[in-house]
């Protein structure tokens, strides 16, 4: 954070160049500036001295001067014995920043975040990310959408997870089923022993992670190349809230899938079934189950064949009738007589 450079703004947030210290101190004066005033200095950007409005994306906000100061003085203190004068500069520049601030808002409490901020950019989640990490002692739980986890994906976050189980944090994580198939999840769940406890739904919601019920991550755009870093304890408690009744609805990834009772119908497809019976299309299927969209209708030609379906249709009310719209029903798994063969329960 105290060094920075790029060929046009070769300088940290202790010492801005002329037209970023215009833009930052107006920023801090108003409250925002438009995204368009920061066009020609990015540095500011760079420096996570501006960030986007989360109520309005054409806005950008400041970073409050004492946040800055605590980001300043944690990189210079690491570069004291190289010079010592960078201290003093670093809390000469922050202060007459927080001076031009004092009206707008109250004072915050050293090392104290926002209570929403926008991360705009994979170096900066990835850097919030790396703080909170080091930051917690307790507990980390995680929600992974998608389906097979890749090992890139595994890899990107194992340094942290390293870290968290060699200070004793507990982590819990929601897969969806189709995760239980990868290797690369059996293998990373391995390495991580009894530190992590993961379990599986048909489907979960978005990507989410929360360190110890303080902080919690959400993605903020579909390409997730911009998240949300919420500290709002009311925001958080309703993450958590969501998470514990996912949790306790999901399977121990060692516990086997319930069976459909339905001869010849796997617990995939009936999980598929109900999202059809609910008019959904095949690619927004695929999305919530976690699987491909040829894999999907592969499985929808399956269910058409096993119920005698001869057209989308006609599939939709053979699903009624054999009860795949709905929850799966205890007890020994049941015989299906499709249309046509006397039995009752699917007229």
């Amino acid at each position: 954070m105290a060094r920075h450079g790029t060929e046009k703004h070769p300088h940290g947030a202790d010492r801005l160049c002329e037209v970023g210290d215009r833009v930052y101190s107006r920023a801090v004066r108003r409250g925002r500036v438009p995204r368009t005033d920061a066009e020609q200095v990015p540095c500011l950007l760079e420096l996570a001295l501006l960030h986007p409005d989360p109520d309005d994306m054409d806005w950008l906000v400041p970073t409050s001067p004492q946040e800055v100061m605590t980001r300043l003085l944690r990189g210079v203190y690491d570069e004291v014995r190289e010079s010592q004068q960078r201290v003093g500069s670093a809390v000469a520049a922050v202060e007459r920043y927080a001076g031009l601030g004092r009206q707008l808002q109250a004072p915050a409490a050293p090392g104290e975040g926002t209570a929403i901020r926008v991360l705009d950019g994979l170096s900066r989640i990835q850097a919030a990310m790396d703080e909170a990490t080091e930051a917690c002692t307790t507990e980390v739980l995680t929600v992974q959408p998608g389906g097979i986890r890749r090992e890139a994906e595994l890899t990107e976050g194992l340094h942290r997870a390293l870290a968290l189980r060699g200070r004793g944090v507990r982590m819990r994580d929601l897969y969806t089923h189709v995760a239980r198939h990868g290797q690369g999840l059996l293998n990373y769940l391995e390495l991580m022993g009894d530190t992590v406890e993961a379990r599986t739904l048909d489907e979960v919601i978005d990507r989410l992670i929360l360190f110890d019920r303080t902080v919690v991550f959400i993605p903020a755009n579909a390409e997730r190349t911009m998240a949300l870093e919420l500290r709002h304890p009311a925001l958080v408690e309703y993450f958590v809230t969501v998470f514990e009744r996912l949790w306790r609805l999901a399977l121990p990834l060692t516990a086997p899938l319930p069976d459909t009772g339905i001869e010849g119908i796997s617990h995939r497809e009936r999980s598929i079934a109900a999202l059809l019976a609910e008019g959904h299309q095949d690619a927004v299927i695929a999305e919530r189950l976690g699987i491909s969209v040829r894999t999907c209708r592969a499985h929808i030609a399956r269910l058409s064949d096993t119920l005698g379906a001869a057209s989308r249709t006609q599939l939709g009310v053979r699903i009624a009738q054999v009860g795949l719209n709905g929850p799966p029903h205890p007890g020994p798994r049941a015989a299906l007589t499709l249309p046509g063969q006397g039995s009752p329960s699917v007229r």
